[in-house]
């Protein structure tokens, strides 16, 4: 950690909001004007609208990260976690990966922490579930799923069989419809791979307590949606809840019950507890409460935006709704980020705040290869599309959208060796034990269970005495 007698810029979040707010700061700032300062536990920042299709083998999960410091070499990239800030003193503390926690000095405030998984008090949810909030479980999901493949092709017994391919996932919304999608999808094409497993022998289950899903693109477009997902074998419970999940075994509160080893929890997300020790006002939610500038209310020098973030939606609120708030999407995180990096600037050098007001540009989902469906916003006009001219739209623009040139070259080669080679369906699984090989190799093997040690006392004595 550098010091400066520069005005500090403290953003705490690298993720959309983070990343592109202080990209813009550093391009709008003149040379040597404030110090921009980073702070995130990771040092990348995830794409997450490709993370279904990381998992599902079509995208490698090192180009759905971009890398904090590639970026941003011009700000300063601290590794860790901003636990608490002091707004009298202007200081933050920071608990670095490693080492101890220390006092980080700021003249300008950004919170742009994002959001993490919303869950609720189910028995065992903690034990069997799995997200799709990061990489880390994009990965692992798909290496789980394989593993189960595996086991399944290789037991005798029904019922682990059984258990191995049966697959939950909990939340009808983006995340949940376009995993389901793209986890099915792979799952039917590597099962050609194996002899003693096919499609017919797995079973999907998409649950939700809504009465739709994917609400994002209208009633008509999530209608398809849940017909076509059935037409692929999946069954769809909705308005359904699950009550537990102990040792894998599921209940469901409509009365049914099975037994799965992969329970894929993506019910929606709440705002990161932290922002609670901030001293920030806060929404009925937990959001940040800021103005329609993206200043947090009751402040001049702190500013909020994306997940974490209550932030009015004028153009909703034009429209007759006094209650609208921007969704907590991309789209809106995206074009926040540049909004308040400007706002940001704009208040260093004591000029007026831009307020924020974007129209609502449609929704895309992928359900898999060549399978989508996407609403397009264009003035009073609404596009929907569905199939595989959705599908096209869904990468279209999620191509466009994934930051960086280097990014999008990578991802657009995935997608176009995709079309040529065959799916790898190989799991990695042992990448998050990689030391365990090695421990069994190199501890000291145990000693024999029939080996007796004899007593000192009676060992033989030796004397210089030949045997006659």
């Amino acid at each position: 950690m550098s010091t400066t007698e520069r005005p500090r810029i403290l953003v705490v979040g690298g993720g959309y909001v983070g990343l592109y707010a202080a990209k813009r700061i550093l391009k709008k700032m003149r040379y040597a004007e404030a110090t921009v300062t980073v702070v995130d536990p990771r040092s990348y920042m995830t794409y997450q609208p490709f993370l279904p299709e990381a998992a599902a083998g079509n995208i490698s999960p090192r180009h759905v990260v971009v890398p904090l410091r590639r970026v941003l070499p011009k700000a300063e990239v601290l590794t860790g976690r901003v636990t608490t800030i002091d707004q009298d003193r202007k200081v933050a503390t920071v608990s670095p990966l490693v080492g101890e926690a220390y006092e980080l000095p700021f003249d300008y405030l950004i919170v742009a922490l994002g959001a993490v998984s919303r869950t609720f008090p189910i028995p065992g949810l903690a034990e069997q579930g799995i997200g799709m909030k990061g990489v880390e479980e994009a990965i692992g999901l798909r290496n789980h799923v394989i593993e189960q493949l595996d086991k399944a092709d290789s037991t005798t017994d029904e019922e682990v069989r059984r258990k191995a391919l049966t697959f939950v996932f909990v939340g009808g919304g983006f995340a949940g419809a376009e995993t389901i999608g793209e986890v099915e999808d792979m799952a039917r094409d590597a099962a050609k791979q194996y002899s003693n497993v096919s499609r017919d022998d797995m079973r999907f289950l998409l649950v939700d307590v809504a009465d739709k899903i994917l609400p994002e693109v209208g009633p008509k477009l999530g209608e398809y949606g849940r017909k076509h997902l059935e037409s692929r074998g999946v069954e769809v419970y909705l308005k359904t809840g699950m009550d537990s999940c102990i040792d894998g075994h599921v209940k469901l509160n409509n009365g049914v019950e099975v037994d799965s080893s992969t329970i894929v929890w993506t019910a929606g997300v709440k705002p990161n507890p932290v922002l609670s020790r901030y001293g920030l006002p806060l929404g009925p939610r937990g959001h940040v409460d800021t103005a329609a500038t993206l200043q947090v209310q009751g402040t001049d020098y702190i500013w909020a935006a994306g997940d974490n973030a209550q932030v009015p939606d004028l153009v909703g609120r034009k429209n007759g709704n006094p209650n609208a708030w921007c969704p907590p999407n991309a789209q809106h995180a995206l074009r926040q980020a540049k909004v308040l990096g400007d706002n940001v600037v704009s208040g260093m050098r004591g000029f007026p705040q831009k307020e924020y007001s974007h129209a609502n540009k449609g929704a895309v989902a992928g359900l898999g290869l060549h399978k989508g469906v996407a609403m397009i916003v264009m003035g009073k006009m609404k596009i929907k599309l569905k199939g595989r001219l959705a599908w096209y739209a869904h990468r279209g623009y999620h191509g466009m959208a994934m930051p960086t040139f280097n990014r999008k070259i990578r991802v657009l080669a995935d997608w176009t060796l995709g079309m040529f080679l065959k799916r790898e369906v190989v799991s990695l699984g042992a990448i998050e034990t990689p030391r365990e090989e090695f421990y069994e190799a190199a501890r000291p093997a145990p000693a024999p269970a029939d080996a007796v040690k004899v007593p000192a006392a009676a060992e033989p004595k030796k004397t210089g005495a030949k045997a006659s």
